[in-house]
C-alpha cells in the first residue's frame, strides 16, 4: 500500500511516516497542499492522509481539488481543530474520515484499515494461494499450517503480490505500490526482496509459488497452473 501524507510539520511527518513505513506502508511525504496535489499527478497511492492546516492550500482546498479531477481513492483529514463545522465542511469535500489531533497511532492506523477496506469491498481479510494463507488484518503469514516471519517490507511486497496472483506484475507496478519515490529504479532491491521471499515462501516447501516471466515481471501462482514461465 503506497500513502501520500500531506503534513507540513516535520516532526509530525516523520513520527507518522515511520511508523506507517514499520507497518508495511509505502509512504511519500509533502510539505504543502501544491506538493500534495503534484505528487497525485505523478504517482499512484491507495489514500492520502492531509493535514487540514498546510501552506499555499490547505487541505479542505486539496481533498476538493482531488475529487474534482475524478480522484476516488480514501481522504483522511488531520486537524487539530475539532469544531463541528469543520468536520462537516470536510467531509462535504469529499473527505472519507476525519482525525482530530492529538491522536494515538493506533487509532491513525484502525481508520487507515477501515478506509482501506471501505475503498474495496472486494478485498479479502485473508488470501489463500495452495497452502499459502496471508491474514491481511494482522499482517500474519502461514504456509503450510507454518508461520512466517517477514519484515514489513517483504511483507508488503508479497501482499502486493496475492493481490494479483495470477497475473504477471511488472517490476515498475511494484516500485510504485510497494516503495516510495525514494526508490531508485536502477537498484536491484526489488529482485533481492524476491529472492528473500522465495528462501522463506518457496524453498522451504518444495513447490515454488513465485514465478518470473524474464522480462515481464513476477507472479504468485497456484501450483496446478499451466502457465508457460521461465523461473529464475
Amino acid at each position: 500500500m503506497r500513502v501520500l501524507l500531506a503534513e507540513d510539520d516535520p516532526r509530525m511527518a516523520r513520527l507518522i511516516a515511520r511508523g506507517l513505513r514499520e507497518q508495511a506502508y509505502a509512504v511519500d511525504v509533502a510539505a504543502d497542499g501544491d506538493e500534495a496535489l503534484y505528487k497525485v499527478e505523478i504517482n499512484d497511492y491507495d489514500i492520502a492522509i492531509l493535514d487540514v492546516m498546510l501552506p499555499k492550500r490547505d487541505g479542505f482546498e486539496v481533498c476538493r481539488e482531488l475529487r474534482q479531477k475524478g480522484w476516488r481513492r480514501p481522504i483522511l483529514l488531520l486537524t487539530a481543530r475539532d469544531a463541528v463545522e469543520d468536520r462537516v465542511r470536510g467531509l462535504d469535500l469529499g473527505a472519507d474520515d476525519y482525525l482530530t489531533k492529538p491522536f494515538a497511532f493506533k487509532e491513525l492506523m484502525a481508520r487507515l484499515r477501515a478506509l482501506l477496506r471501505r475503498s474495496d469491498e472486494l478485498r479479502p481479510s485473508i488470501i489463500r494461494i495452495a497452502d499459502l494463507e496471508i491474514d491481511t488484518n494482522g499482517q500474519r503469514v502461514r504456509r503450510g499450517g507454518q508461520p512466517i516471519e517477514l519484515t514489513a517490507k517483504e511483507y508488503a511486497l508479497l501482499e502486493y503480490l496475492a493481490r494479483n496472483a495470477g497475473r504477471i506484475v511488472r517490476r515498475e507496478e511494484i516500485a510504485e505500490h510497494v516503495w516510495d519515490e525514494r526508490f531508485d529504479p536502477f537498484s536491484n532491491l526489488i529482485e533481492v526482496y524476491i529472492n528473500r521471499l522465495r528462501r522463506k515462501i518457496d524453498e522451504p516447501f518444495g513447490t515454488p509459488l513465485i514465478h518470473t516471466r524474464r522480462g515481464a515481471g513476477y507472479v504468485l501462482l497456484e501450483p496446478a497452473d499451466t502457465m508457460d514461465l521461465h523461473e529464475s
